[in-house]
């Protein structure tokens, strides 16, 4: 759990940016499909969102906030890699009833009426306007992220935390913490992806490379460039020639998981100044924002 001031300076802007899609899935699949209106509306994942958005914003205590969600737009990644994400479930058959996205709107009334700006990313991939936030944020800003999909953890450092909304509560991602999970800074998770690969966006990686070899190769050599530019040093002949003939492999994946700036921002940071307002009985605000949404938040 994380202590309510965050430990830092009250006169310090922190940015909450919230992984809209990544809390949605999770607490649409997590939390008891049960909680239906009269017309038998589906609002298990709106409950649990504000449950999670409300228990945030009291340990966080941001003083700035965003919740962003994707579009079914991959952005740039698809057209570098017709791959790209293609593991993914196809809703096209779906019933209504059975798409974490029909809670969208009713998720987004409910924001509204607690005072959270929200924004959907256009063109891209909210992982990208996320990250771009956070690298935006200048001196005096600390970025939180809320999301416990691990590619944000390239971008753990003294001004951007991950926080992840696990069982009630939030616990922070710290350099330390990636360090143990995998053996690299967070400054090198990027490249360590690029090594293993990223099964959850099908993204193949280096054919015999693991997560160990990855981490050994990157303790000795420090960056993915510098490896590259090293090969004839690198000890095993089978990893040595698997990796000469990865290559192109290697700079796709670079393009596929890096995560940077240059995003176009769809709100300033004037506009995300929050003191959201939480009612007293998050039951009833998501029934009647799921009531109010009808046919299309079912």
């Amino acid at each position: 759990m994380i202590e309510k001031t965050s430990r830092r300076s009250r006169r310090m802007n922190t940015l909450l940016l919230v992984d809209g899609h990544n809390l949605l899935f999770r607490m649409f699949y997590g939390m008891p499909d049960h909680f239906r209106t009269r017309e038998g509306i589906r609002y298990n994942a709106v409950y649990g969102f504000l449950n999670a958005m409300a228990a945030a914003m009291y340990e966080l205590s941001p003083t700035h906030a965003l919740v962003l969600f994707d579009t079914e737009d991959c952005g740039e990644r698809r057209a570098l890699d017709a791959e790209y994400k293609a593991n993914r479930p196809d809703w096209s058959e779906a019933a209504e009833d059975e798409l974490p996205f029909s809670q969208i709107p009713a998720i987004c009334l409910a924001l509204d009426e607690c005072g959270i700006p929200h924004a959907e990313a256009r063109g891209c991939e909210a992982d990208d306007l996320i990250a771009s936030y956070a690298l935006s944020a200048g001196e005096g800003w600390h970025a939180m992220i809320l999301s416990t999909d691990r590619d944000y953890w390239q971008l753990v450092g003294e001004r951007i935390s991950v926080v992840r909304y696990l069982n009630g509560g939030c616990e922070l991602v710290t350099p330390d913490a990636v360090m143990r999970k995998y053996g690299v800074r967070p400054d090198q998770f990027a490249d360590w992806k690029c090594l293993v690969g990223d099964s959850s966006d099908n993204i193949p990686g280096v054919p015999g490379v693991g997560p160990k070899t990855a981490a050994a190769l990157l303790s000795a050599f420090g960056t993915l460039d510098e490896l590259l530019c090293r090969l004839d040093e690198v000890e095993k002949p089978r990893i040595r020639s698997a990796l000469g003939e990865s290559r192109e492999r290697m700079e796709l994946n670079r393009k596929l998981i890096l995560l940077g700036p240059g995003t176009p921002l769809p709100k300033p940071f004037e506009e995300l100044l929050c003191a959201p307002l939480f009612p007293r009985n998050l039951l009833t605000l998501a029934r009647t924002c799921a009531e109010a949404c009808g046919s299309d938040s079912g």
